[in-house]
């Protein structure tokens, strides 16, 4: 499969909009979940860095471009690194359970009150608008085919209260086609 960021005429715009919604979020050491060629280490230091990559392909773009950060194809088991923001850009609507991924990821949040998972995802009133541009090359097909579900807002809160995350932060961006949710770990 090829890196779905480069694979719509307009993709490529689409990964821009999302890392500049998630940046002013971004803080301490990133975890960047479904990281495709890597496009997000450009804006982290290298320490800070780790990539996530299951699509091998992928992975090899994200490490030629970016040789001096951290990838890896599988997640980091819980307990090996805690992370102060952990990032995954258009990837929920991917997962079969975003209940089992979030709780997965706030596994891997760094125990404060600042730690964060930033999320992007397509709103459900952008479905039928991705599925005809998809058809006709203008985002990635690739990407389409593998959509499990569109989360909205009030979906997205309470799969991140599943988790024990709340919503610290949600706006919608691109026409309000795109949102944005920073989830916090609940308090204790």
């Amino acid at each position: 499969m090829a890196d779905q960021a480069n694979e719509g005429l307009l993709s490529p715009t689409l990964l821009r909009q999302r890392i500049a919604a998630a940046r002013p979020f971004l803080s301490g050491r990133i975890l960047d979940v479904g990281c495709g060629s890597g496009a997000l280490a450009a804006w982290v230091p290298v320490q800070d860095y780790l990539g996530v990559e299951p699509d091998e392909m992928a992975l090899a773009v994200a490490r030629a471009k970016h040789p001096n950060h951290a990838f890896r194809s599988e997640l980091p088991m819980p307990g090996e690194f805690s992370f102060d923001t952990i990032v995954a850009l258009a990837v929920i609507e991917h997962v079969e359970d975003p209940k089992r991924f979030l709780r997965a990821l706030a596994t891997r949040l760094a125990p404060s009150p600042l730690s964060r998972v930033v999320l992007t995802t397509p709103h459900p009133s952008a479905a039928a608008i991705h599925r005809i541009g998809a058809n006709l090359g203008i985002f990635s097909r690739q990407a389409a085919k593998e959509h499990k579900t569109f989360l909205g807002r009030s979906r997205l809160a309470e799969i991140a209260e599943a988790a024990r995350l709340h919503t610290a932060v949600y706006r919608r961006f691109l026409f309000g086609l795109n949102q944005l949710a920073v989830l916090a770990a609940m308090p204790q």
